[in-house]
C-alpha cells in the first residue's frame, strides 16, 4: 500500500490542508466545554444573564466556524481522494494493457475487474475518511487530555491512563481484521467469477439444463463469502462495545474523583461538567475512529491487492534498443521494383511489384503476361530485351527463360535478396530494396509452453513464409493453430527456438510497431460501442471513407452497411449485439483490412459465414497480393485455394504443402478433408 503513495504527488498540499482544517474544527470543539464551565460557575452562580447570553452567542459563533472548517476539510479530502484514486485506476488500467496473455491468464479477468472497480472504490473511500477523520480523532483525544490537565491535573491522570488501554484494543482488532478483509475480497472475486461465467454462458446452461447445478455452485461461493464476512464483522464489531465499556468506566471514575475534589474545594461544579464533556468527546471520537478503522482496514487490504498487480512484471516487453518496423519492411511487396537501362538510350523500363512494366514512351503500364504495344506477348515474370527481342525472366541470371514462381524458385530468392544482375554487356541493371531479404516469417525450431502447463503446446516448429503468400492453417481442436499465429504479434513469447519476422528476431522489435505491422482477427468477433466508422478506424485512425468502403467490400460487409440508413455512422451496441454473428465477423475482418499491415492473420474468423460469403472473402484475401495472409480454419474446404496449407497435430507441424499434395502425403489432412466432405481417394486413414 505504501508504494501507491507516489500517486499522491501534486496533491500533497491539499492532502495536508484537509486535516489542517479538521484541526481548526477540533479546536472549536475543545473550547466549548470551557465556555460551558464558565456559564455554570460564573453566569448561573452569579445570576448574570448578560454573561450567559454573551457566552451562548460565543458558542454559536464557534459552532459556525467549526462548520466552515469542516466543509472546507471535506472539499479538500474529497478532491484528493477522487484525484488520487483516479490516478491509480488509470495507471492500473495502463499496466494491465502491458501485461501479456500469460499474466492475464494467470491472474484471471474476474479478479482484475474486481480490483479495477470494487477495490478502487474501497481505496477512495478509505483515503477520504482518513483525511477527514483519522487526524481529527487524535486531535480531539489528545486535545481533550491536554484541556483536562488545564482544568485539573489529578483528573487529567484518568485521561492519561485511558488512552493506552484504548490504543491497545483498537490496534489489536485492526491487526486481526486486515488479513480477514483480504480473504473477504478474495471470496468476492470468486463470486464475481461465478456470476460472470453464468451470465456469459446462460444459453449453454439452459441448453444442457445445468441451471440448478450452477445455482448450487453460486450458493456455495456466496456462503463462503458470507461466512468470512460474518467472522470479520464479529471481530470488528467488538470495537464499539469495548471502547464504550472502557470509556464509560473512565467516566464513572472521573465523576467519583470529581465529586471528592468538589467536596474538598479543589474543583468547581462547572469544571467537573467540563471534564465530563471532554470524556464524552473522547467517547464519540473513538466510536468514529472504530468505524474509520474498519474502513481503513478494508482500504489497506484492497490497496495491497492493487499493489500486487503493479508488482507483476510483464513478460512481453520491448527491448531497450527496440527495432521499429519501418514502412519499407511492412510493404516489401509494394516496394519491389526493377529498373532496367536500355542500351544506347536514357529511357528506362520499370517493373512495379513485379506485375507491370512502365513504358516511358507514353507513360502507360503494360501488365506482365499481356500483349505489348508491338503486339508481342510478354511472358509473366519477364522483361522484354529490346536489343535481341528476347525476354529476360525476372531473377534469371542469364537470357534463358526460367519458370517464375513467386514462392518456390531460387530465382525469386535471388530477387528478394536484391542481387543485381549485371551482364557483361551492361544491358540490364536491377536495383531492389535491401529490406526484403529472405522470407517474411521464419520459425526455427520453435516451441511454446504456457505458464503452469506440464507439456509444450507447440513442438519444434520449422517453417518459412514468404511475402505475399496466402497460407492456410488447419488442425484439430487443441492442435496449436491459434498458438502458432499468436506468437507473431507477441501475444505470447516462444519458449525455445527462434522466430524471425522481416529478417529480425521478433523479440528485437518495438511491440507497438510490430503489432501495427501484423494485424490479427481473433476467433471471437469483438466490436465496441460507437459507430461502424469508429470501430473500423481502430485499424487505421486516419483512414478515409474510400479506404473504409474498400475494406468493407473486401470483407463482404459493404452490402449490409449500405442497407443501414446511417451507413458508416450506424450505431454499434456493446459487443456488436445489434449485428448477427456473421456480420460481426465481417466487420472485424474489415477493421483489419483498413490497416496498413503487411501481415494479416484470420484466426478462424469466418466460422459464422455462409459458404458463398466465405468464398467471396477467400477470393478477396487471395487477390490481396500486397499482404501476407495466414488463414486459420477447421474446415479443409475453406483452404483449398491457399498457396500452402500448414497441418498441425498435437502441437507439431505434420503437413506443409498444397491441397492436392497433402491429400496424398498427409494422413491427418486427409482425415480432416474427408470429415469436411471432400472426396478423398482411398478414404480417410
Amino acid at each position: 500500500m505504501r508504494k501507491l503513495l507516489r500517486y499522491m504527488d501534486g496533491y500533497r498540499l491539499r492532502a495536508v490542508a484537509a486535516p489542517m482544517f479538521k484541526f481548526f474544527e477540533a479546536v472549536m470543539e475543545l473550547l466549548v466545554p470551557l465556555i460551558v464551565a464558565s456559564i455554570i460557575d460564573i453566569g448561573i452562580a452569579q445570576g448574570d444573564r448578560g454573561y450567559i447570553v454573551r457566552r451562548v452567542l460565543l458558542m454559536v459563533l464557534f459552532g459556525f466556524a467549526g462548520l466552515a472548517f469542516a466543509v472546507t476539510a471535506q472539499y479538500f479530502s474529497a478532491k484528493v481522494a477522487v484525484a488520487y484514486t483516479g490516478r491509480i485506476r488509470r495507471a492500473l488500467f495502463s499496466h494491465l494493457g502491458k501485461l501479456s496473455y500469460t499474466e492475464i491468464d494467470t491472474i484471471g479477468t474476474d479478479t482484475l475487474i474486481t480490483r479495477l472497480t470494487g477495490d478502487m472504490n474501497q481505496i477512495q473511500n478509505g483515503v477520504n475518511l482518513t483525511l477527514r477523520l483519522l487526524m481529527r480523532s487524535p486531535f480531539i483525544v489528545i486535545g481533550a487530555t491536554v484541556m483536562a490537565f488545564t482544568v485539573d491535573k489529578k483528573a487529567g491522570l484518568i485521561f492519561v491512563g485511558l488512552i493506552p488501554v484504548l490504543a491497545i484494543v483498537i490496534f489489536a482488532i485492526m491487526l486481526v481484521s486486515i488479513p480477514l478483509y483480504k480473504r473477504v475480497q478474495e471470496r468476492l472475486d470468486r463470486v464475481v467469477s461465478a456470476l460472470r461465467r453464468n451470465l456469459a454462458g446462460v444459453r449453454v446452461l439452459r441448453a444442457f439444463n445445468k441451471e440448478q447445478a450452477e445455482r448450487d455452485n453460486f450458493a456455495a461461493r456466496t456462503g463462503e463469502l458470507e461466512k468470512n464476512q460474518r467472522t470479520v464483522g464479529a471481530i470488528s464489531t467488538l470495537l464499539n462495545p469495548l471502547t464504550y465499556c472502557i470509556v464509560n468506566l473512565a467516566i464513572l471514575l472521573l465523576v467519583y474523583v470529581g465529586a471528592l475534589r468538589v467536596d474538598a474545594g479543589h474543583l468547581k461544579q462547572g469544571e467537573v461538567v467540563a471534564l465530563y464533556n471532554y470524556m464524552a468527546q473522547i467517547l464519540v471520537e473513538l466510536v468514529k475512529l472504530a468505524n474509520l478503522i474498519i474502513n481503513i482496514t478494508r482500504a489497506i487490504a484492497c490497496g495491497n491487492r492493487v499493489q500486487s498487480i503493479f508488482e507483476i512484471t510483464p513478460s512481453v516487453v520491448s527491448p531497450e534498443n527496440a527495432i521499429p518496423v519501418d514502412r519499407r519492411q511492412r510493404n516489401a511487396i509494394d516496394a519491389l521494383s526493377v529498373s532496367r537501362s536500355l542500351p544506347g538510350s536514357e529511357d528506362t523500363e520499370t517493373v512495379d511489384r513485379g506485375l507491370q512494366i512502365t513504358d516511358t514512351s507514353d507513360d502507360s503500364f503494360i501488365p506482365l503476361g499481356a500483349s505489348s504495344g508491338s503486339g508481342e506477348f510478354i511472358p509473366l515474370g519477364a522483361l522484354p530485351d529490346t536489343e535481341n527481342g528476347a525476354f529476360i525472366p525476372l531473377g534469371a541470371p542469364d537470357d534463358s527463360e526460367v519458370p517464375f514462381n513467386r514462392f518456390e524458385t531460387d530465382d525469386y530468392q535471388a530477387f528478394l535478396a536484391g542481387d543485381g544482375i549485371n551482364p557483361e554487356d551492361g544491358g540490364t541493371e536491377r536495383s531492389l530494396p535491401t529490406d526484403s531479404e529472405g522470407p517474411i516469417i521464419s520459425y526455427r525450431d520453435v516451441s511454446l509452453r504456457y505458464a503452469g502447463a506440464s507439456d509444450n503446446m507447440l513442438e519444434h516448429i520449422n517453417l518459412d513464409i514468404y511475402p505475399g503468400e496466402y497460407v492456410g492453417v488447419i488442425g484439430g481442436t487443441g492442435s496449436g493453430k491459434t498458438s502458432l499465429v499468436q506468437l507473431l504479434p507477441r501475444f505470447y513469447d516462444i519458449t525455445d527456438g527462434s522466430l524471425m519476422v522481416y529478417g529480425n528476431e521478433v523479440r528485437d522489435y518495438d511491440i507497438d510497431s510490430l503489432r501495427e505491422a501484423i494485424r490479427i482477427v481473433p476467433q471471437k468477433a469483438v466490436l465496441f460501442s460507437g459507430t461502424v466508422r469508429s470501430n473500423l478506424l481502430w485499424g487505421k485512425a486516419d483512414a478515409t471513407d474510400e479506404e473504409i468502403w474498400d475494406a468493407l467490400e473486401k470483407a463482404c460487409a459493404a452490402d449490409f452497411i449500405r442497407a443501414l440508413p446511417e451507413g458508416l455512422d450506424a450505431p454499434v451496441s456493446k459487443g456488436g449485439s445489434n449485428f448477427s454473428g456473421g456480420q460481426r465477423q465481417r466487420l472485424t475482418i474489415a477493421r483489419a483490412f483498413v490497416s496498413d499491415a503487411s501481415v494479416l492473420i484470420l484466426d478462424d474468423s469466418g466460422s459464422a459465414l455462409d459458404y458463398a460469403t466465405e468464398q467471396r472473402l477467400r477470393q478477396a484475401l487471395h487477390s490481396a497480393k500486397d499482404k501476407t495472409v495466414l488463414y486459420v480454419s477447421q474446415r479443409a474446404g475453406a483452404l483449398t485455394s491457399c498457396d500452402r496449407i500448414l497441418v498441425l497435430e498435437d502441437g507439431e507441424l505434420v503437413g506443409n504443402g498444397k491441397h492436392e499434395e497433402l491429400l496424398e502425403t498427409c494422413p491427418v489432412y486427409r482425415e480432416i478433408a474427408a470429415a469436411s466432405g471432400i472426396a478423398v481417394e482411398g478414404g480417410a486413414r
